[in-house]
């Protein structure tokens, strides 16, 4: 090599380098493959949800020490991997995702050594709320095939063991202090009463059955049938009810009369890891809290001058109430012209839209009435499309009874639940062919629900809110998720007790004391998810603020929101710094 050109070695050596960083990178991109399809074969429910019917006639047992053992081996093992690929052969696609899994596996591996899973039933979260909807037939486990049935019968033995299993861990959470309050024991014991004393005809699990179709022969449909009444009789029936039985009695005396975790052991750690798994950043509970007396603040004054612009004299109590039973307010008579309301309003957003979003998806949309058989207890909310196009992103709404139908916040929610909400943001993530199938997947509250209330915000800037009432409509739907950031950490953080935040709750915003209630529980079951949707919501609005004064009149309103949404859902501290390198440059 004595001899040899310099330009030579150093094109040598640049073709070597090359080579190197595409291998390093086809490794990368199979490693990130590898936990995708991993995961999927650990948490097998979810592969399910996704419509991956590899793994329907399975159902490990999650609560098992086995399992546990399996999960950190799991965890552990990406991590180190992970780390053995260096930065600087990486893409900032690639440095993204090698960040965020790096991020979720940690904190994944510390939540498996806290004690939560002593506490595995609860009344809103916990899995047997997921399998009574799997069960129904009207959930993502499919029931079209006989195969499918027979799956379905398969993965009932997995739940029968998760069943037991979370009995013998609610025991040994009562031998060290881990169980819940008494208030939420209270709505899990019906839960597991309507599972009990049934005829198999009548049952749940029966439902399936109900609705064979007709690509099934008559032997399969007697087959599928016996079996059905034999799972349900003799297994379904009796498990529910020892685990009613247990609940109701022992455990129920056991309950606690405290409400937040900070009366655990390590109560203050939990929550503090809770806090960032959902916040996706590293605020502290008292940061959240005063941020949330700030916030709750604001929004009053707000209200009070909607107040004032529509005339009305009173209490901002009574005004909620005024707004909740104003006839005016309830204009329709048909369900079709609910429907066309969300139309007209749609059309009218149009133009609008295209002046503060250049990315848009490519998923159709449409606006649809909730099915009868659930319309009495849904809420309004968004399905998304299929990857293929065939099945629109759909925005349902529930119209129980139209004359009662109030239309006060109807804008906020569509921008919301719809456009350019949850719509736009899930859509663009799935139509991202760049990303792994881990992050097309992925889900962070705090960004996904924290873009959806910024995008509430957006009103004005896209030729809404024009009507005070629809104004208010939005501030009540954000009084609601600042009284979360004051009402979880008081629970959780500073000894609130469960009538105290339903107190506060009921000072700050017009619903009712029942429905009220319900939601401090589930702050009280699950604590620190609450505060996704407000915490989501600020950084957004902040990082815009931010871009906004340093960039001057180089800012574009359209090229800030593709940046928020173009690599889907991603923890908010690492938007900050997309955003952060974003201005700089």
């Amino acid at each position: 090599m004595k001899n040899t050109p310099l330009i030579l070695i150093l094109c040598v050596l640049t073709a070597c380098n090359f080579f190197y960083q595409e291998k390093h990178r086809k490794s990368f991109d199979q490693l990130l493959e590898n936990y995708f399809q991993g995961s999927l074969e650990l948490y097998r429910i979810n592969a399910t949800f996704m419509g991956d019917d590899r793994y329907n006639d399975t159902l490990p047992d999650f609560l098992s020490d086995a399992f546990k053992v399996k999960e950190r081996e799991f965890l552990s093992s990406y991590i180190d991997s992970l780390f053995h690929y260096e930065d600087e052969y990486l893409s900032p696609d690639e440095l993204m995702s090698k960040k965020i899994l790096i991020r979720d596996l940690e904190l994944e591996l510390k939540g498996t050594t806290f004690y939560k899973d002593l506490m595995p039933i609860d009344q809103m979260w916990t899995f047997h709320l997921t399998i009574g909807q799997l069960a129904s037939g009207k959930g993502a486990q499919p029931f079209v095939t006989a195969q499918d049935y027979r799956n379905w019968l398969i993965r009932l033995e997995g739940y029968l063991q998760w069943m037991s299993s979370a009995e013998e861990k609610m025991k040994l959470g009562m031998e060290k202090g881990y169980v819940l309050p008494k208030s939420l024991i209270e709505k899990v014991i019906p839960q597991l009463a309507a599972m009990t004393g049934l005829e198999v005809s009548s049952h749940l699990f029966y439902n399936p059955i109900k609705n064979l179709p007709d690509g099934l022969t008559q032997e399969e449909k007697m087959e599928l049938t016996a079996a059905y009444e034999r799972m349900i009789g003799d297994k379904i029936i009796p498990a529910y009810q020892k685990l009613h039985d247990f609940m109701a009695g022992p455990y129920y005396e056991a309950g606690r009369e405290t409400s937040g975790y900070a009366s655990f052991p390590d109560g203050e750690a939990y929550y503090k890891h809770a806090i960032q798994v959902y916040t996706t950043t590293d605020m502290s509970a008292n940061e959240i809290h005063q941020l949330g007396l700030k916030e709750v603040a604001r929004i009053r004054g707000e209200m009070k001058k909607v107040m004032e612009e529509v005339g009305f004299k009173g209490t901002l109590l009574e005004f909620f109430e005024h707004v909740r039973s104003s006839k005016e307010l309830m204009p329709f008579d048909s369900p079709e012209q609910v429907i066309e309301n969300f139309n007209v309003m749609y059309e009218k957003m149009k133009p609008y839209v295209d002046q503060l979003f250049d990315l848009q998806p490519k998923t159709p949309f449409e606006i649809r009435r909730v099915e009868a058989f659930r319309e009495k207890s849904a809420a309004a909310h968004y399905n998304r499309g299929s990857l293929d196009g065939t099945r629109p992103g759909i925005f349902y709404i529930p119209i129980p009874n139209v004359q009662q139908y109030n239309v006060f916040d109807n804008e906020a929610l569509f921008l919301h639940e719809a456009i350019p909400g949850h719509h736009f943001q899930i859509s663009i993530q799935q139509e991202n062919q760049n990303l792994p199938n881990f992050r097309k997947n992925s889900f962070y509250s705090a960004f996904s629900e924290g873009w959806a209330l910024y995008t509430e915000s957006l009103g004005m800037e896209l030729g809404l809110y024009e009507d005070p009432y629809q104004y208010f409509g939005m501030l009540n739907m954000e009084m609601h998720r600042a009284i979360r950031l004051v009402v979880d950490t008081g629970l959780h953080a500073k000894g609130w007790t469960r009538e105290q935040s339903i107190a506060y709750s009921l000072e700050n915003e017009g619903d009712s004391e029942a429905k009220l209630t319900a939601e401090i529980e589930r702050y009280m079951a699950n604590p620190a998810q609450a505060l996704s949707y407000k915490i989501g919501q600020m950084k957004i609005r902040e990082l815009r603020n931010l871009a906004e004064e340093k960039m001057g009149e180089r800012f574009d309103i359209r090229t800030f929101h593709r940046k928020v949404l173009e690599d889907g859902a991603i923890p908010l501290s690492i938007l900050e710094e997309k955003i952060l390198s974003w201005i700089s440059e």
